[in-house]
């Protein structure tokens, strides 16, 4: 039955159970649900929104795994509807639907299980289900069923066109290609893999497994030794490869924005996680690229006309592909630190170019113990595991679909096959791989991810060498009403499929359990090379063939096309219009300022986050390069950067992949690199609107010239992807978007906290230019003529290779060298706009500038073409003098200095721009976009105030940040306490081993099964992140796990009671104190944690300002001025009482928005309990304990250690003098 419950706000939760709820749990749901009311009525006769019947949400998961916790066992779905005059937008009917009351039938679906069908014609099914199979495979499936003499089942044909389809086996970059009547030589796929044989020096693994590897350097993991229980962390030193993969997501966040870059960024990840035997994601990356937004209502986007967009508006669909890729990486726990966003629409003889298919790219990076990087054969008898979520009637034929255009099949098909993200079941399930791979030996044979083709192509390429049985009835089942089919096929709920040893499965489990990530045997591998899908229930098989019928037997694509020159106008401009061209190019989304995109994701979790989006006292978000540190101890990391250039695509398909990889590179130069740029891998990943004429040709030339380009600069090509059906249909028109290849870099960093960045210092030398294409300067293909309203005929291009590497590596040595304090490369908005931006994010920066000497007479080609080059700032004149003498044409273009005005001159002429004026014009874009994802008028808030808040910092005096002793003996024990779904653990620990403690792993599940007892702990951390995916607000289920389970109740309880204990909770940890009434006790009121004021996930680099207080961990520190890392969705303090009955350790520097996130009661950023053992912030100190976690740090300081270090330490000190 269903049973309703009524927030305060006349919202309804309504809880389908197996059988009546008694008292105790009905009162136990009515805390759950935030005080709600229970109504004892079978029918809500009110009109609500809320999620389809057919969808059971993954919010529905973690709610009904939340009773489960609590000790309710009956229920079986939760979902939650809004009353419609709540209800303040629209509403996107792909997920929601509107009902005009509530009752009994809410969760019916009248649906039955279909039986397995034979299939009597496969042209026919393959038209009605959207298969997308050619006529070739479906000649090679009747064979196939001649040969073994029977009808193929729907299973069977389903599973063929998900593992053959074009997303899936790359048909047409592995295809014999035939232009202009020529046949030649190479496939695309080819081409790409020659760049590996040329250049394979720090290659460990390419195009063989679900990510690429390189060398990396020996580090110190730091994890606990024993994943299968509580332990104490420890140091290993280990062997690395480091990971790089890129995906792209580009039907799925066309249908719906949200889930579809959700799941694009859980995708990527579960990539990187499945790479040899596992490996670990670090950090990852984004692009996002659309038609016009029309948010600034400009000429250039009033000249193309809209079109009925299909499913989603452009602007919507910026706004909630970026939501859905932040909150996936966010709640999962990867830091978010690369990326671009691109916008462009271009009318050409009545012919539209336009991303109305959009691109949503998710990138990452990460590592892997070396030993673990290739993967082992599997042998006869080992057992076949999948992990993660049940099986829905989500994400059906996502393989297929992705590989047609869109609009070429019916909206229910294109819906079903979008996946719903769940990223709390996918950190599960990443936990317990991290924990398997970490351990003394790692028992996993071989892992994949669950992605495109679900089941069936997760398990048969697990098996593709050996063969293997699934037995049907064990896979876990979450709709009563799929079919085999369905089953099997379906892509719903992060998953891994996995091979391990019969010898090792019980400790694999035990981890599994521990992190409460679902684990299911579901089949054997077999030794006979077939593939078979049996159910002992039914008795029969829905699969049963060999795997040469699955793989290697359909025929290969041949692809014919001819060469379509096309010429584009040239651009027609004005000098007298210069300020307006400025003004202009800062509207565009692709060159205006990304705080919308970075001020909502995570860019500090984990703690090992070195270089990310924002810089400066303003943190305004201008690097191009991100960084990651490998582990805590070292000054090794991982560096990345993403490069591309469309618009130049168009006019010359080969100058775009050339300047791709060259932005890419001029964007990953500024890291010092162990190996200079042969130490560079490259992903690309190939966008294109291939099958339409012109289209396979240009993209064979656009493979063919990065392949040379890339062997020329002696770089490989490891990894990418292709997404070739880059078209939308209409009912009276299809249009193309530009073919793409976006380009990302990845190397080892040596030198973590020597990056530099895009910021001009005053007294710091004088500023440089090359022009690293050593072409003329040329405005086609620029964001210039973009907003021109054309393309332009010529484009730059790089035209010496070799060139190019010699100006790589000798900047890489001055940085090194530590003669360059800042440097930026001119690409998106040409060198005007590196130049403003190199200004932009300190208070009272300009330069003064003399181009003269670039040998170009048009002041707008100079100032606006996005020819390849560097600009950069250097201590004295040695760069310049060592660049000379190795032949590089470089330029002093001039000098900063203090003031607000750029002077530039360029022989007779002269111009004079306002840093300040154009900074707020290109502020002003993130803030249009700001407004649709921020509530309160936060976001005008936010433009006023980005400029008056710079970063407040006051340090301890004679303060020297030295790596401390990590030989101490006498450690005092700490523990971590973690909940499904936190993500925070690593950092907490490190922070307490480096502050001398001896730090125990402790899972709720220890506590829960008395496991652990907390009797030895004498200092708690509970960590931040997001326990249960913040479902029924953050911390509540987390908080539901303490309240309801005796022996977790007591063990806190116990530890609270004893005077000789600390405590500090983080972020969710923060919430989850608060939640349990643990600071004030005695309060007949009790202060909550509740969402910020704007409504949205807050990420920022703020500072905060010590108050003088009694706190165990912070009174040493009173009156300094620290930065600090926030990252949260409900982190105000809401304190009922008056601020003298709080301890409120520390304040926001500035009370107003965006320094203080959240809107806190007070501007109380930490608050401690009153006898100052207990501390909860929502800032995370522990994320900001090195100076490279800084997002900005006085230059004058060069300790290693911040001072956040000293709370950790003042903790242990009390801790050993309160025995």
């Amino acid at each position: 039955m269903i049973h309703f419950f009524k927030s305060f706000d006349n919202n309804i939760f309504a809880v389908k159970s197996k059988s009546n709820l008694s008292k105790n749990n009905l009162k136990k749901l009515e805390w759950l649900f935030g005080d709600s009311t229970y109504v004892p009525s079978k029918k809500i006769n009110e009109k609500y929104i809320g999620l389809r019947a057919s969808m059971i949400s993954p919010w529905s998961t973690n709610a009904v795994d939340i009773c489960v916790n609590m000790g309710i066992s009956e229920i079986e779905r939760i979902e939650e509807y809004i009353f419609f005059e709540n209800y303040t937008k629209d509403f996107d009917p792909m997920l929601n639907e509107k009902f005009d009351f509530l009752d009994q039938n809410l969760f019916n679906v009248n649906s039955e299980v279909k039986p397995i069908i034979e299939i009597e014609n496969i042209n026919d099914y393959n038209i009605s289900e959207g298969l997308s199979l050619s006529a070739d495979e479906i000649n090679f499936l009747e064979n196939v069923s001649k040969k073994i003499n029977r009808k193929l089942t729907d299973s069977e044909v389903f599973g063929f066109s998900q593992v053959n389809s074009e997303h899936c086996r790359h048909k047409i970059f592995n295809g014999k290609f035939i232009i202009n009547d020529i046949e030649k030589k190479s496939s695309l796929f080819s081409m790409i893999k020659k760049t590996s044989k040329f250049n394979s020096k720090y290659l460990v693994s390419a195009y063989k497994d679900n990510v690429a590897f390189i060398n990396g350097p020996k580090i110190l993991q730091f994890s606990p030794k024993n994943s299968s229980k509580s332990d104490f962390y420890h140091l290993k030193e280990i062997d690395t490869v480091i990971s790089l993969k890129a995906e792209t997501h580009n039907f799925p966040t066309t249908v719906e924005p949200f889930n579809g870059a959700a799941t694009g960024s859980g995708g990527e990840i579960r990539d990187r996680l499945a790479g040899g035997k596992g490996s670990i994601p670090l950090a990852g990356t984004a692009v996002y690229m659309t038609p016009y937004s029309r948010i600034n209502n400009k000429k250039w986007e009033k000249n193309i006309k809209k079109r009925d967009w299909l499913y989603q508006k452009p602007l919507d669909i910026l706004i909630k592909a970026s939501n859905g890729a932040s909150d996936f990486g966010n709640k999962f726990g990867q830091p978010l630190i690369c990326g671009s966003v691109f916008t462009f629409e271009n009318n050409d003889n009545n012919e539209i170019q336009s991303y109305d298919k959009v691109i949503m790219l998710a990138g990452g990076i990460g590592f892997a113990n070396k030993e673990h990087a290739i993967k082992d054969k599997p042998s006869k008898g080992d057992l076949i595991i999948v992990m993660g979520g049940d099986n829905y009637r989500i994400g059906m034929g996502g393989a297929a679909v992705s590989s047609a255009d869109t609009g070429e099949f019916s909206s229910g098909i294109e819906l079903n096959a979008i996946q719903r993200s769940n990223p709390e079941m996918q950190k599960r399930v990443a936990n317990a791989i991290r924990g398997t791979i970490e351990n003394a030996s790692n028992c996993i044979v071989s892992i994949h991810d669950h992605g495109a083709g679900g089941h069936l192509n997760c398990l048969t390429e697990l098996v593709e060498d050996i063969g293997g049985s699934i037995n049907l009835d064990k896979l876990p089942i979450g709709d009563s009403t799929l079919s085999n089919r369905e089953i099997i096929g379906n892509e719903s709920q992060e998953r891994m499929g996995l091979i391990v040893k019969q010898e090792n499965i019980d400790e694999f489990i035990k981890i599994c359990n521990r992190e409460k990530a679902p684990v299911y045997i579901v089949g054997k591998v077999t030794g006979d090379n077939k593939f078979s899908v049996f159910s002992e229930k039914e008795n029969v098989h829905c699969v049963n063939l060999d795997l040469n019928h699955f793989f290697g037997s359909s025929p290969k694509t041949v692809i014919k096309d001819y060469n379509v020159d096309k010429t584009y106008l040239d651009l027609n401009y004005s000098k007298e219009l210069i300020y307006e061209y400025v003004k202009d190019l800062f509207s565009l989304e692709s060159v205006g300022c990304k705080d919308w995109l970075t001020n909502k994701v995570d860019r500090c979790v984990g703690g090992k986050v070195a270089k990310q989006q924002c810089v400066g006292e303003f943190q305004l978000p201008l690097n191009n390069c991100g960084v990651m540190a490998l582990d805590y101890l070292s000054s090794f990391g991982v560096a990345t950067s993403i490069g591309h250039s469309p618009i130049s695509g168009l006019i010359n398909s080969k100058a775009g992949s050339i300047n791709s990889v060259a932005e890419a590179l001029t964007n990953i130069i500024w890291a010092p690199l162990n190996d200079g740029i042969e130490g560079v891998s490259l992903s690309a990943n190939w966008m294109w609107p291939c099958k339409n004429k012109g289209e396979d040709s240009r993209l064979f030339d656009a493979v063919e010239s990065l392949s040379n380009f890339a062997i020329s600069l002696g770089v490989n090509v490891p990894t990418g992807k292709d997404s070739l059906s880059m078209s939308q249909k209409y009912k009276d028109k299809q249009i193309k978007a530009p073919g793409t290849v976006i380009v990302s870099a990845t190397a080892n960093c040596d030198n973590i906290y020597n990056v530099i960045e895009p910021v001009f210092k005053i007294d710091s030398g004088s500023i440089f230019y090359i022009n690293i294409s050593k072409d003329n300067f040329k405005l086609g293909g620029s964001a210039f003529a973009q907003i021109i309203g054309n393309i332009g005929k010529e484009t730059p291009c790089v035209k010496d290779a070799k060139y190019f590497v010699k100006v790589f590596n000798l900047v890489q040595d001055l940085i090194k060298k530590n003669l360059i304090v800042a440097g930026h490369d001119v690409s998106s908005g040409g060198m005007i706009t590196s130049l403003m931006e190199m200004c932009f994010s300190s208070q009272n920066i300009s330069a003064e500038l003399d181009l003269s000497a670039l040998n170009e007479k048009d002041i707008i080609k100079i100032l606006f073409s996005e020819n390849t080059g560097i600009i950069f700032q250097s201590k004295n004149n040695l760069a310049e003098k060592i660049l000379i003498e190795n032949n590089i044409e470089v330029f002093k273009i001039g000098n900063v200095k203090s003031g607000s005005k750029i002077t530039i001159k360029h022989n007779d002429e002269s111009f004079l721009f306002d840093v300040k004026k154009y900074r707020d014009f290109w502020y002003k874009t993130s803030t249009l976009l700001d407004k649709k994802q921020t509530s309160n008028n936060l976001a005008e808030i936010r433009y006023n105030n980005y400029k008056k808040q710079p970063l407040k910092l006051n340090f301890p005096k004679k303060f020297k940040g030295i790596m401390p002793d990590l030989n101490l003996k006498n450690r005092p024990v700490a523990a971590v306490l973690r909940e499904k779904g936190s993500n925070s653990e690593r950092e907490l620990a490190n922070a307490l081993f480096l502050a001398g403690f001896k730090v125990k792993d402790i899972h709720m599940t220890d506590l829960i099964n008395g496991n652990e007892t907390l009797e030895d702990v004498r200092f708690l951390g509970a960590v931040g992140g997001f326990s249960n995916s913040d479902v029924l607000g953050s911390a509540k289920g987390w908080a539901g796990s303490f309240k309801f389970n005796k022996k977790a109740k007591y063990a806190l309880d116990q530890f609270f009671k004893r005077n000789n204990t600390l405590s500090i909770g983080i972020c969710n940890g923060c919430q989850l104190f608060m939640e349990l009434d643990l600071i004030y006790p005695d309060h007949e009121k009790h202060g909550k944690m509740t969402f910020n004021d704007s409504l949205k996930h807050e990420s920022n680099f703020t500072s905060v300002k010590i108050n003088n207080n009694n706190s165990v961990m912070l009174s040493s520190m009173k009156n300094l001025t620290l930065g600090v890392w926030i990252s949260h969705g409900e982190g105000k303090f809401k304190l009922p009482y008056p601020a003298d009955r709080y301890n409120i350790i520390a304040n926001y520097a500035y009370k107003e928005y965006p320094s203080n996130p959240n809107g806190s009661d007070y501007n109380a950023a930490m608050v401690c309990s009153d006898d100052g053992r207990h501390l909860v912030t929502m800032p995370h100190i522990e994320r900001s304990i090195f100076k490279y976690n800084w997002a900005y740090y006085p230059e004058n300081r060069d300790e290693k250690l911040s001072p956040w270090l000293i709370a950790f330490q003042n903790a242990r000190e009390w801790i050993l003098n309160n025995v």
